[in-house]
């Protein structure tokens, strides 16, 4: 007997009609009306039912610390790191872990179950480390933790930024990171990206570099990037996140980019709450979006994922962990409003942010972990569209977390007393 079959379900690809067979944990079938008997049963009533969320791209360290010492009034990138680095000699271990596993409370319950997170290495201390590998150990039972060694204040600016990243990941931190553009020359910025490269490659590490966060033209350290995945043969393990500075070079430049990029098999996380919102601050009008150039890596074949960023910090008052949120936005500054191209937005929340993470066991196949979200709406555009309500998550074939159907109770004459919006 099956320990759960969940039937009469919407798959992204369009596939109708589906049934998930679940045994030990993991999908034991994927197939068209499957009738067997099983401990537990679910009908979907013809709804998607979707691999888990994935973000690429996160601070979970200053997650929900909004307000502390002070607001961002500028709004800027900038003020968010000084206000960052205001924050930090009063930071706690307690403190972090506390908002982290808030956060990750709130993750789970939105059908996100596994997140790439960026850890501050500038302290001697290693003080956000600490407490991220603690939640980290915490949350494995229900959610996928991977951790960025992130040199906030620039691995080769701050004294002792090498050296602390470098124990970082002596400490288990899985992933090599960089901000290049934070760095103080130009010069440096490409000597830095080579340096973590090189460590990341003598490691056997994956690479995801904070790369050309900027409004400028001239920020190119995605090429170097670029050139030392390909020098090292690191293709496939490297990703660039922000890229923003793309959004503002010229066409010929980005001509010869891109397939530099392809070459490297580069990975790209754009986040487009926080694009958006950080960048074209010094603009007066016309203003730039400020996001890096989606559809058209997209079309060249990269893996490009959608991040979320920040949720109540010192960079962004908003967010609530729902990456329908991040998808949503980023289907509008990209203008992605074909069908295709929206199905293309929820594949950046969902399979090729997985495959940037190096996920083991994702999707739904025969075989994968039995993780999924059945979501009240019946195709990926509409997921997007409604923020869908997570009707039900499950991990390893186990129901985390549910909520009912929304539907609208109405008191207007002559009209219908409830609203489905499907």
């Amino acid at each position: 007997m099956l320990d759960l079959l969940i039937h009469n379900a919407a798959l992204p690809d369009g596939r109708q009609n589906m049934s998930i067979a679940v045994q030990g944990g993991r999908i034991a079938e994927v197939t068209e009306g499957l009738n067997a008997p099983a401990h537990e049963m679910v009908d979907a009533g013809g709804l998607l039912l979707s691999p888990p969320f994935v973000d690429a791209h996160f601070h979970l360290d200053s997650a929900l610390s909004y307000g502390q010492p002070r607001v961002n009034d500028s709004g800027t990138l900038l003020e968010g790191i000084a206000l960052w680095g205001e924050l930090k000699p009063h930071l706690t271990h307690d403190a972090i872990v506390e908002r982290a596993l808030a956060y990750c409370d709130w993750a789970v319950a939105r059908g996100l179950l596994a997140i790439r997170s960026h850890v501050d290495t500038s302290s001697a201390s290693l003080l956000p480390v600490h407490a991220l590998l603690d939640v980290q150990k915490r949350v494995a039972p229900y959610l996928d933790l991977q951790l960025v060694a992130f040199p906030q204040d620039g691995v080769l600016r701050s004294p002792g930024g090498l050296d602390n990243l470098q124990r970082a990941l002596a400490l288990g931190v899985d992933v090599v990171g960089g901000i290049p553009h934070f760095e103080r020359t130009t010069a440096q910025g490409s000597e830095s990206v080579r340096i973590l490269c090189e460590i990341a490659a003598d490691m056997g590490k994956r690479v995801d570099m904070h790369c050309d966060e900027s409004d400028d033209p001239l920020s190119r350290h995605v090429e170097t990037l670029a050139h030392e995945t390909q020098r090292l043969g690191l293709h496939g393990r490297v990703t660039g996140s922000h890229l923003t500075s793309m959004h503002s070079m010229d066409n010929y430049y980005v001509s010869k980019l891109i397939p530099l990029m392809q070459e490297a098999d580069l990975g790209v996380v754009a986040n487009p709450l926080i694009n958006i919102t950080l960048q074209g601050r010094h603009d007066s009008y016309p203003k730039r979006r400020g996001m890096t150039r989606v559809p058209e890596l997209m079309a060249a074949g990269l893996t490009v994922a959608f991040g979320h960023d920040c949720v109540l910090d010192p960079w962004y008052s908003g967010g609530s962990a729902d990456m329908l949120e991040a998808a949503h936005m980023g289907l509008h500054v990209g203008q992605m409003t074909s069908q295709a191209a929206m199905r293309q937005c929820f594949d950046a929340v969902t399979v090729h942010p997985a495959k940037l993470l190096g996920l083991e066991g994702y999707g739904l196949v025969p075989g994968a972990h039995a993780d999924f979200v059945l979501l009240h709406a019946r195709n990926p555009a509409e997921a997007i569209r409604l923020r869908a309500a997570r009707l039900g998550v499950w991990r390893r074939g186990r129901l985390l977390a549910s909520s009912p159907a929304p539907v609208a109770q109405l008191q207007l004459p002559g009209r219908p007393s409830m609203v489905n919006f499907l």
